[in-house]
């Protein structure tokens, strides 16, 4: 096999909509544009759309309206084997039955290939992914992270212009999920694919993708850079979701700040610096995280009592350390402060 895979290819969804018979659409009429050759994840809760508007552009939903271009070529109506898209599912839905060689050449021999020919092209692609000395066994001989490289060895022999995964290391340990985003990562930069990536893990999204795509009550709430979304939250409900946000009420709005941004000290300051604002709280939680430890409280605020949160260097805190119960005053510069 001369080539595993083509160019890469661009997709854009135009007013894409998903209805069922009752409810609130699923999908919204949504616009976006995912450049070729990008690590593209849609992010949010369960139930924004994430996994339906993955598997319209898969083929294997359909569409209620709207439109799906791949490459400015219409593929909304298509058959999902004639969209030039790939998919590798959350369970890896491999054949017990079956060897990892014959998983990765199963599509070939539907389409009629002869056996030496799948097998030549099942073994290219499964050395490609450090899988080749594994050929001959069966998927429950195989550890989750070679399960997932067969996996993509078969979404790859169809030769896709966009791999469409949904939650695949969600099945996963800790450990191994670590490992296998960076498989991830690396194998999309190799391949040069468009990779479009369902997640519910912020954590994992900012790993690994080049653009996020931020989902709500089907809607797209913010697309941007990791950096760009973790550092500026478009809304309130993304600054909550994302994590490492505190979202308070300072009477004339609310504002985002970094939980890395807050500053605590045992009392008020008689004299606070310019540019400064704060509230007193009191401590509800103390969780050590290793290089750092996540300080949980109760903060009035100007409209009652709300949930912070601060990331306290392990150093800061080992100089002064705080107690459950015991009040303390929290502040943060006004530059670290955003709109919510």
């Amino acid at each position: 096999m001369d080539e595993v895979t083509p160019t890469p290819a661009a997709i854009e969804l135009v007013a894409l909509t998903k209805r069922y018979a009752q409810g609130a659409p699923a999908v919204d009429a949504i616009n976006l544009r995912i450049a070729s050759g990008s690590y593209c994840c849609l992010l949010g809760p369960s139930g924004c759309g994430k996994s339906t508007t993955l598997r319209m552009i898969a083929g294997h939903e359909s569409a209620t309206s709207g439109d799906i271009l791949l490459d400015n070529r219409n593929i909304t109506n298509l058959p999902a084997a004639g969209r030039g898209t790939a998919m590798m599912f959350q369970s890896f839905a491999l054949f017990p039955h079956l060897s990892a060689l014959d998983n990765v050449a199963f599509s070939l021999k539907m389409k009629g290939v002869g056996k030496a020919e799948r097998h030549k092209q099942a073994g290219d692609l499964l050395e490609r992914v450090a899988m080749g000395h594994l050929a001959q066994r069966k998927p429950g001989e195989l550890s989750g992270g070679q399960q997932q490289r067969v996996a993509l060895a078969r979404a790859l022999i169809t030769q896709p212009k966009v791999l469409l995964l949904d939650e695949p290391l969600s099945a996963l340990d800790p450990f191994l999920r670590v490992q296998m985003r960076a498989e991830l990562r690396r194998w999309q930069k190799e391949l040069g694919l468009t990779f479009i990536h369902v997640t519910h893990s912020q954590e994992e999204a900012m790993a690994l993708a080049d653009t996020m795509v931020v989902m709500n009550q089907g809607l797209i709430e913010q697309v941007g850079s990791p950096h760009e979304i973790y550092n500026a939250p478009a809304t309130e409900f993304i600054a909550r979701f994302m994590g490492g946000h505190n979202v308070i009420e300072t009477g004339v709005g609310k504002i985002a700040v970094r939980n890395d941004h807050m500053l605590i000290a045992p009392s008020e300051p008689t004299a606070p610096a310019q540019g400064i604002a704060g509230m007193a709280a009191t401590i509800t939680d103390v969780e050590y995280q290793g290089t750092y430890v996540l300080l949980g409280l109760d903060a009035r605020t100007a409209t009652g009592s709300t949930g912070v949160s601060v990331m306290l260097p392990e150093a800061a805190f080992a100089q002064r350390p705080y107690t459950l119960g015991e009040d303390v005053h929290l502040s943060w510069h006004a530059a670290h402060s955003l709109r919510a």
